[in-house]
């Protein structure tokens, strides 16, 4: 196509629809409780690739969706934010995966619950069509919805070209698929309790934290990143290692944060931005989101990201 601009980072992952409800009271448990409900385009992967298009980064998504009105919400939302969508799959049969959350009256999760059957298509038969966006691109983002299979297609395909590849845990039940391919991976951000699973010891502070990075990069992944909610994060790599404290701030909705962080921490990646700076930047990314109703916050640019960065 003429004037087509190859992405700088292909992500594969989900794309949904968020059903948000945060409590106005102390969540009563078996009854209803008062507060507010939202309806946003989420997924992890779709937030990744919408955060990194407000950054300015080219993205493009290769996910599923269903052939329904979620579908068109998502697909229209998404490209909106200046995302490429040509590469999503609209699967007829399918329906377009729901995320449904229960927020307590501080923002923070109760409970979830996601339905994700139509990720299936995401196989490695499309990966492998679509192979030359892995090619081109300067990295590539998964997210632990992906199959195990699936997830194997795109770290062999990336390292045949020798393109790095993030993996973000998303869940704790997801992080499991993710530890045999730990040698493969370029960056892996989760938080304590998907790191708890890949090292396979509790993590519950910043030492054990420390100590867990440290385990990952001896397993063969290249920068290690363990967030700790209110804490910060600590990371590990190459060039160092560390802790960055999280910005005080109060909370109101903590969906979307670790999409918003993955995403700030690859845009300073790309472009050659130190591992400790590219992660001021993810701490940044992730406060602008957990000051916001929605799941990417629509006021995220490079001037508001560099306004919030921890020095």
């Amino acid at each position: 196509m003429p004037g087509r601009v190859d992405p700088e980072v292909l992500v594969i992952g989900a794309a949904c629809v968020d059903i948000k409800g945060r409590s106005s009271v102390p969540l009563a448990l078996g009854t209803s409780n008062q507060g507010l409900v939202r309806v946003a385009c989420g997924g992890a992967g779709r937030n990744i690739a919408e955060n990194l298009a407000r950054l300015g980064v080219t993205t493009a998504l290769l996910s599923v969706v269903g052939a329904d009105s979620y579908a068109r919400t998502i697909l229209e939302e998404t490209s909106a934010a200046g995302v490429s969508i040509e590469n999503v799959r609209v699967a007829s049969g399918a329906r377009s995966a729901v995320y449904l959350a229960v927020l307590d009256q501080h923002g923070h999760l109760s409970v979830s619950i996601d339905e994700m059957s139509c990720l299936e298509f995401l196989n490695p038969p499309y990966v492998y069509a679509h192979r030359s966006l892995i090619e081109k691109a300067k990295m590539v983002v998964v997210d632990a919805n992906l199959s195990t299979n699936t997830i194997g297609t795109v770290l062999a395909l990336a390292k045949r070209h020798n393109v790095p590849v993030c993996m973000a845990t998303v869940a704790t039940a997801l992080a499991r698929k993710v530890k045999r391919y730990l040698h493969d991976f370029h960056i892996v951000i989760g938080n304590a309790d998907e790191a708890s699973v890949l090292c396979g010891c509790p993590i519950t502070g910043i030492p054990e934290a420390t100590l867990g990075a440290q385990q990952l990069l001896a397993a063969g992944v290249r920068i290690a990143i363990i967030t700790l909610g209110s804490q910060g994060l600590v990371y590990a790599s190459g060039e160092g290692h560390g802790f960055i404290p999280a910005i005080q701030i109060e909370v109101v909705d903590t969906t979307g944060a670790g999409d918003a962080l993955t995403a700030a921490v690859i845009y300073g990646y790309v472009n050659d931005f130190p591992v400790d700076e590219a992660l001021r930047l993810g701490v940044s990314a992730a406060t602008l989101t957990l000051s916001c109703r929605d799941t990417v916050c629509q006021d995220l640019t490079q001037e508001t990201l560099y306004q919030r960065m921890v020095i």
